[in-house]
């Protein structure tokens, strides 16, 4: 049997020899003898540092190989294995798998803190190419470089020996992969747009443009690096965006509402801009309430709507789907059909700010019975049974697929039998996946275990401790508000 296997596992590796040779590959190896030497021999790199037992890196690589065979005449994906390679990883702080670093000229320059899939590694290492701000020499250039899908900062200067240019390229390179930027040291370029003296210009992308907001935003402040940086972030987006993919995370740092319908602008900006048009007419009212607003194409985010609301594809028809989310984790839906007129979308905004709406709260039903020693909460129970002003509260976030979870199952069974006798301490467990998970609680991976104690409910202490019932114990022994009781049956609370 033993060498069965061997035979078996040498085969395997033979194929993948043998595919590697016929196909090859565009992701470049550096190992410790001659990392230095070729990273410096590059502009801009992108390097993955790995391990090939690593789930996470087994998952990115045929993305990241699909990407370096795309990007392999711009900019070079090279990836370095830190179980062979441990002096170069130990050097660069490598300390998880999979990690990706950006190099330049030899030096790191930042981390890769963009998608892992082909597309997003493309489209994100492209803007990492060649100089952070465009050099523009004509009219036709700043026409050329204005006409784009995402907005673009363009600079006008004095000369190469400006100080504001220099403010303007050390904003450029910190949020190049952000923005697009471009500058000129001649006045003519900007003839059309009126400039005349040093000015940063911010122009929307031209499918975007419309009645209700400038195209052209002027940075007035006084030039410094902090201050455009400011103006950039708050005016980039403008009033009604095109929430993606790429920029979701930055639209979703304000409190959101998103209007989902069939945005295409490939295809059909004209029916696009139709809807968009309503719900800018409708945010104008609302923008200086601290309300951002966007639309997005419901198709690209239709599991989103399904698993954080529950809006299967038939909801709403073919009429615009509206829903609001906050920075606190607050959800809300506008059940009322969308107007043309939209005087409804008004309605929902007016119900709002005045806190007549319900929230949405994504929870299984109520357990009808809750007596075993591990209490099951759902949403709609936590603020019941977890932030219980009276009880410390030990609870676990898992998802019934989980394996870990499966292991910890029994023992947390147990934890609940010895401390059943203890009115002042709940063991209570709740599943992540079908619940929605308050936002004071981080739960990135499962099983993930809050403590959190009578009279400090806003207070939630993560448990990194072990996971044997005497490691529990151990932990809430000292942690209880109260002295623990062991080993005493009680009635269900």
């Amino acid at each position: 049997m033993y060498f069965g296997c061997l035979a078996v596992l040498w085969l395997f590796v033979l194929q993948e020899t043998l595919i590697f040779a016929a196909g090859g590959s565009d992701v470049l190896e550096f190992g410790d003898a001659d990392f230095e030497r070729r990273v410096a021999e590059h502009d801009t790199l992108l390097v993955e540092f790995f391990a090939p037992w690593c789930g996470h890196c087994k998952r990115l690589a045929p993305e990241y190989e699909a990407a370096a065979t795309r990007l392999k005449a711009a900019v070079p994906l090279v990836k370095v294995d830190c179980t062979a390679n441990s002096e170069t990883c130990e050097k660069f702080g490598v300390n998880g798998y999979p990690t990706l670093k950006i190099f330049r000229n030899g030096e790191e320059a930042s981390s890769y803190e963009g998608p892992h899939t082909a597309d997003g590694i493309v489209s994100y290492m492209k803007k990492q190419a060649g100089p952070s701000s465009l050099a523009l020499h004509a009219e036709a250039d700043l026409d050329s470089f204005i006409d784009s899908f995402d907005a673009s900062v363009v600079g006008f200067f004095s000369g190469a020996d400006s100080p504001q240019l220099a403010e303007f390229l050390k904003v450029s390179g910190a949020l190049r992969e952000r923005y697009r930027f471009a500058h000129t040291t001649g006045f003519g370029v900007g003839l059309k747009h009126n400039v005349d003296k040093e000015l940063v210009l911010l122009f929307r992308p031209p499918h975007l443009n419309s009645m209700f907001e400038q195209s052209v935003v002027r940075f007035t402040d006084t030039f410094s690096t902090s201050s455009l940086r400011t103006f950039i972030s708050e005016n980039v987006f403008g009033l009604c965006p095109h929430l993606n993919s790429e920029n979701r995370d930055g639209l979703r740092a304000k409190d959101l509402l998103i209007t989902y319908f069939g945005v295409d602008y490939a295809r059909n900006a004209k029916g696009t801009n139709y809807w968009r048009n309503r719900v800018m007419k409708v945010a104008t009212q609302f923008q200086s309430r601290g309300l951002s607003f966007a639309v997005a194409d419901r198709e690209e985010f239709q599991d989103e709507l399904e698993e954080d609301f529950g809006l299967t594809p038939s909801d709403k028809g073919e009429l615009p789907v509206v829903i609001i989310r906050t920075t606190a984790g607050h959800k809300y839906i506008m059940h009322e059909e969308f107007t043309r007129d939209g005087k409804s979308l008004g309605r929902f905004l007016d119900d709002y700010f005045a806190n007549r709406l319900k929230r949405y709260i994504k929870s299984e039903p109520v357990p009808q019975s809750n007596s075993g020693p591990v209490k099951v909460v759902v949403a709609e129970t936590f603020d019941e049974i977890v932030n219980d002003p009276d009880k410390d509260v030990l609870v676990e976030f898992y998802a019934p697929w989980c394996g870990h979870c499966k292991n910890l199952e029994p023992k947390y069974a147990e934890l609940g039998e010895k401390l059943s006798g203890d009115s002042n301490i709940v063991i209570a467990k709740m599943d992540a996946t079908a619940n929605d998970v308050p936002p004071d609680y981080d739960v990135q991976g499962f099983p993930t275990i809050y403590f959190v104690p009578a009279g400090q409910k806003d207070q939630p202490r993560r448990y990194d401790g072990g996971r044997e019932v005497n490691d529990f114990i151990s932990y809430l022994k000292q942690e209880a508000t109260n002295p623990l009781v062991l080993g005493t049956p009680r009635d269900d609370l």
